[in-house]
């Protein structure tokens, strides 16, 4: 994926009790004003995390863990903490030698300098965890995305499955024809029936015990994807999230059987449109922040945050300008230039913008998180949303984008991700106001509560909801122990029958 997205595979990558999410509840306790000593822990085990030092921080842990004035809100947010490391050393499993390993068998000719060169300019994601350096397990993939140099060495010449509409393509043409002949944003309906799968891996669970599961489910957005339909699903009753719901899902139950795999799966049908609203910069103008815009050029801790280096790097971008759609044509363009490169899982990392920025790489989620934070801080109102994405062929991926406010327009889409698009100059920009119609929402927002269904214990992914989530009464089950998968088709109504898409 040339700047893609989380490629749909076996899955690798609770919050408060019931109801709040891991990272809010980390939100809330890391950024307090006046910090209980057991949220001062939290604070502290956050940063002796991100330094790499675990012995430390499990230490600050236990001890706060033993206090009898810590109270159950704060322990679920310091036995998040220890999970995390958990969950980090999922991610980094690599050592030096692992990684060149790896590199040799597209780079056989590697030495230990070149590598070592590489290695310097932090093109090789790494941490050094209480004293070893770990390395990410994507870290030898991602070299060839983030580094030219690296390429240039690769013996197989073979693109990146990025997807068909990350270049400029007759989809995008037949997009902004029909929107100027309709005078309509939204343009070239087309349904689609879909079927999701999550299915546990035998015996993750002692047999009769019962797996609860939380599927995603589109959301009904006037204009975007309407007439949204659950068709069928798995056995057992199925509790659909209502339609106001940010994080939409479908919940259901099933028992594990010994040593067979508990599948989950449900099919829905939606038809989707793609959008152009087809900017005028003449006619952009600064809009007031009216209360139902407030919230979305606020900061949002932890991962929508005014950092210094942010700050400076806004002023650097920006400049003088003040048309708002120039201004945010500026930070989307910026933003364009950081390389796509696959993720640590989300609920690892303690502030996604930041730490875009300074990884100078990023995947579609982190990518966004990072411009929706920069438009916000020029007072740009800006928000998420993401869900899952396919083609005419055998493509699809889940995928993170974003909505900016620019009057006189309203709410209008954009991907940086797929950046701009190089072919055509009045295209260039069209992902700043305008989508393709292969793609559908599941969440208008991030680390939103699952509702009316909440889940007991911590979420695998604490940000996003794409995959699913599935948990029995011994917790949660993370993306180690259960696998994902969409199929899909075209439906015609005028046939009332389907032509295969995979």
């Amino acid at each position: 994926m040339q700047r893609g997205y989380r490629t749909v595979q076996a899955a690798t990558r609770p919050a408060l009790l019931r109801h709040a999410l891991a990272a809010c509840l980390l939100a809330s306790l890391a950024f307090a004003a006046t910090p209980s000593r057991a949220a001062d822990a939290t604070a502290t085990s956050i940063t002796q995390i991100d330094a790499g030092h675990f012995a430390q921080a499990e230490a600050t842990i236990t001890e706060a863990l033993a206090n009898p004035a810590t109270d159950a809100a704060q322990k679920e947010a310091l036995l998040f903490q220890r999970e995390r490391m958990r969950r980090i050393l999922l991610d980094f499993k690599l050592d030096a030698d692992a990684v060149k390993a790896r590199l040799r068998k597209q780079i056989p000719d590697l030495s230990d300098a070149e590598f070592a060169v590489w290695d310097a300019q932090g093109l090789l994601e790494k941490q050094v965890i209480d004293g070893r350096t770990l390395y990410f397990n994507r870290a030898p993939g991602n070299l060839f995305r983030i580094s030219a140099e690296a390429r240039a060495r690769r013996k197989d010449p073979v693109p990146f499955d990025d997807g068909p509409n990350e270049v400029l393509n007759d989809h995008h043409r037949a997009i902004r024809a029909a929107a100027i002949r309709t005078g309509s944003s939204s343009v070239l309906p087309m349904r689609e029936q879909v079927t999701q799968t999550v299915t546990v891996h035998a015996d993750a669970v002692p047999a009769g015990e019962t797996l609860r599961a939380w599927l995603p489910f589109p959301r009904e957005i006037t204009g975007q994807q309407e007439g949204v339909r659950l068709v069928g699903h798995s056995a057992g009753d199925a509790t659909v999230s209502g339609t106001d719901v940010l994080q939409r899902t479908v919940y259901l139950e099933q028992k594990a059987v010994a040593g067979k795999p508990t599948v989950f799966s449900i099919t829905w049908e939606a038809t989707l449109y793609a959008r152009d609203f087809n900017i005028d910069p003449a006619k952009v103008v600064a809009s007031p922040i009216t209360p139902e815009l407030k919230p979305f050029v606020q900061e949002r801790a932890p991962h929508i945050v005014y950092t210094d280096a942010l700050k400076a790097y806004s002023k650097k971008v920006v400049g003088n300008e003040t048309n708002p759609y120039r201004i945010a044509q500026k930070l989307f363009a910026a933003v364009d230039t950081i390389p796509w490169a696959g993720a640590r899982e989300y609920s690892t990392i303690s502030n996604i913008s930041d730490y875009t920025l300074h990884a100078g790489h990023g995947d579609c989620g982190e990518q966004t998180l990072l411009l929706i934070t920069l438009l916000r801080y020029n007072g740009i109102p800006a928000r998420w949303q993401s869900g899952w994405m396919f083609s005419d062929g055998k493509y699809n991926n889940i995928h993170d984008w974003g909505q900016v406010y620019l009057a006189p327009y309203g709410w209008v889409p954009m991907d940086v991700t797929f950046g701009r698009l190089n072919g055509d100059a009045k295209l260039e920009y069209f992902y700043l106001g305008g989508l393709d119609a292969y793609r559908v929402a599941f969440n208008d927002d991030f680390s939103q509560p699952f509702q009316p269904r909440a889940k007991q214990f911590f979420r695998s992914e604490t940000v996003d909801s794409q995959r699913g989530e599935v948990e029995w009464k011994g917790g949660n089950l993370y993306f180690d122990q259960w696998d994902y998968d969409f199929s899909w088709h075209r439906v015609d109504p005028s046939r009332g029958d389907a032509s295969a898409r995979r």
